[in-house]
């Protein structure tokens, strides 16, 4: 039980024995920094019930738990808040508690507990990923780790945007171009081939749009009739309409693309474990829904024969779910996708869609439609809208391949840790093989840490070179300190995981202060989890180490004399460290054991 649970169970006893009053919670703050206490209760949300002075109001409740409850030392009141001091009995009884538990934080699913589906990635086929890719990947992935240690079953997915009028530009270019070109006779990974000829198309298709305009044309018009992209819409009639030539292209260059994409993943560490969802098996998904929806009255049929909805009375507008020529709109497709992942994993009870901010509306309208339909797990729906990632050189266009590619950042990001670790130059006596494995785990571990500290919804500038400070709110700084604690533990020449610490140790406040820090592990990772906010992982994980640290330079730890204390020392520093792995273990990012 933590600190706030045994306090709240004492203090609703103390409000009922003391005021005859029953309360159903209990509101607390961290103490302020001058007023001695490890935890305040703030009094004033009972002043209006009992009627009286908050300072008569927390001492009579102070007064009570030192009376009444061991843990309880004494206490202070300023105001409105009861400031309560705890035994060091307690803490040391809790971290004996913990000091053995590897997993710490984490919980176990419950047998017939409702899952959680994550969706993350969902790339289109005609250009490799992308550092926005970087960004949705990074949160969908961290996301779905943290509802999974937060007690829930996860299935993490992605669906493949690999249809429409973009793969067949991909497609067209290398018909015209390519002169044959594949992943192995270039050396290129597929989605990177792949994505140049999308380039070469747009380089043709605005010659030719500047031809017309020069001819006469207005631009929207020149848009409409140059060649390329006329040719590009026959390709994609014949796709639809399965020509048996273009199909096969359409099958061939796409596997370059999932290839590639694979590639990346695996470089990035990230994952998936259900099979994906491909747009080219979903697209006519929703239709037979629309008709449901029609007999329910959900929808509404107008004279031309198009199916709309009409949400104005809910602040929004009305919105087609089946054009006229009786095709379906993208809505329709992410109705019917929703609805087939249920049939295909009935324990869903929920779905979280990782895609930017710039689709906020579209899902306010999707998860309204599916609750309208009455489907139950629609009111567990959630879109995690993130911001754009802009770097200091401005914003990426991938039509003119002035994208930052995921691949090259990632080996950016090796390269600058390379550089930087050399010049602070701590890693003598490391071999070639055991730094250029260093050098991807910080460098990583800075990309993944800087994007994720950062509140989801922000949007964000991404400075490589300021992510890889080995000082601050930076991944290698914390991969530092928990270097740190594994050489403290090597140095540690003595049995101290058999020491049993006794209630009756003194402890110093700076081993109390990081125990308490150590405590509240298990409860970020629920709001993390609730939140959908990998920042709170990455922010408490910063915390925790700057409390290390501060402990590690006030308090000594391996020159202690005492046995009984220097053991508590190092089992608390390899706490900490379990608990920044575990923390790091939910943000994809790696820790070293030597740095």
């Amino acid at each position: 039980m933590t600190l706030q649970e045994t306090l709240t169970k004492h203090i609703l006893e103390a409000v009922h024995s003391v005021f005859d009053l029953t309360i159903d919670k209990v509101e607390f703050q961290a103490t302020r920094k001058d007023f001695e206490g490890d935890i305040t209760m703030v009094v004033f949300p009972l002043v209006k019930a009992l009627k009286g002075n908050p300072v008569e109001i927390g001492t009579k409740i102070g007064t009570y738990l030192v009376e009444n409850v061991a843990v309880v030392e004494k206490f202070n009141v300023v105001a409105g808040f009861l400031n309560i001091v705890i035994a060091d009995a307690f803490y040391v009884n809790f971290f004996n508690s913990i000091k053995n538990q590897a997993t710490f934080g984490y919980v176990d699913p419950v047998e017939g507990d409702k899952a959680v589906m994550v969706e993350y990635s969902s790339p289109n086929t005609n250009k490799p990923l992308h550092l926005g890719h970087i960004r949705n990947n990074l949160l969908g992935y961290s996301v779905a780790e943290i509802i999974k240690a937060s007690g829930k079953k996860v299935y993490k997915t992605q669906i493949i945007n690999d249809r429409g009028i973009h793969i067949c530009k991909s497609m067209l270019a290398w018909q015209k171009f390519g002169e044959g070109a594949t992943p192995e006779s270039t050396g290129l990974k597929g989605d990177k081939l792949v994505g140049n000829f999308y380039v070469e198309f747009d380089k043709q298709y605005k010659k030719e749009i500047n031809e017309l305009v020069t001819q006469g044309k207005t631009e929207d018009e020149a848009k409409k009739l140059a060649p390329s992209i006329l040719e590009a819409q026959k390709m994609l009639r014949k796709w639809e309409a399965g020509d048996e030539e273009v199909v096969a292209l359409w099958k061939t260059m796409n596997q370059w693309v999932y290839d590639g994409f694979e590639q990346t993943y695996k470089n990035l560490g990230v994952d998936f474990n259900i099979p994906n969802y491909y747009e080219s098996n979903t697209y006519l998904l929703g239709k037979e829904v629309v008709q449901m929806g029609l007999e329910k009255g959900v929808f509404e049929k107008d004279s031309d024969g198009s199916v709309w909805i009409d949400l104005t009375a809910e602040g929004l507008d009305r919105k087609i779910v089946l054009r006229s020529d009786g095709t379906a709109v993208y809505m329709t497709q992410d109705i019917g996708t929703a609805i087939q992942r249920v049939k295909d994993y009935p324990d869903v009870g929920g779905m979280v869609y990782t895609v930017g901010n710039e689709q906020d509306y579209h899902f306010k309208v999707l998860f309204l439609i599916l609750k309208k339909l009455g489907f139950d797990w629609a009111e567990h729906l959630y879109h995690l809208s993130y911001g754009m990632v802009e770097l200091p050189s401005g914003k990426m266009k991938s039509r003119e391949g002035t994208v930052v590619d995921a691949d090259d950042l990632m080996e950016e990001m090796t390269e600058t840790a390379q550089n930087i670790s050399e010049e602070l130059g701590k890693l003598d006596g490391y071999t070639a093989e055991e730094k250029a494995a260093l050098y991807k785990v910080i460098g990583l571990g800075a990309l993944k840490y800087y994007m994720l500290k950062v509140d989801p919804k922000k949007q964000m500038m991404f400075n490589p070179e300021e992510s890889v400070d080995f000082n601050g709110n930076t991944g290698p700084f914390i991969q530092y300190t928990y270097a740190r604690i594994q050489s403290i533990l090597r140095k540690s020449d003595f049995d101290y995981a058999n020491t049993v610490v006794s209630t009756e140790v003194e402890i110093h406040e700076k081993e109390k202060e990081l125990i308490k820090q150590v405590q509240l592990f298990p409860e970020v990772v629920q709001n993390a989890a609730t939140n959908y906010s990998p920042a709170l992982i990455a922010n408490y994980t910063y915390d925790l180490v700057k409390e290390f640290n501060s402990f590690y330079q006030n308090v000594p730890i391996l020159p202690e004399q005492d046995l009984e204390k220097k053991a508590f020392r190092v089992q608390l520093s390899q706490a900490v460290g379990n608990t920044i792995k575990n923390a790091f273990q939910l943000l994809g990012i790696q820790v070293p054991e030597r740095m």
